[in-house]
C-alpha cells in the first residue's frame, strides 16, 4: 500500500513538473514573439529616419 501511495506522489510530482515546463516553453514563446515585434518596430523607426534623412537631403 505504502509503495503505491508513493508511486501516486511520484506521478503526481512529475505531473507538475510537466505542467511548469509547458508553462515556461509559453512564456519563452510570449518572450520571443515580444522581442520579434520590438525588433520589428525599430527596424521601422529607423527606416522611417532614414528616409526622412534622404528627403531632407533632397530638398537642400
Amino acid at each position: 500500500m505504502i509503495e503505491k501511495e508513493e508511486e501516486m506522489e511520484i506521478e503526481e510530482i512529475h505531473d507538475e513538473i510537466d505542467e511548469e515546463e509547458e508553462i515556461n516553453e509559453e512564456i519563452e514563446e510570449e518572450k520571443k514573439k515580444k522581442q520579434k515585434e520590438i525588433k520589428e518596430e525599430i527596424e521601422k523607426e529607423i527606416k522611417k529616419e532614414e528616409i526622412e534623412k534622404e528627403e531632407k537631403k533632397r530638398r537642400r
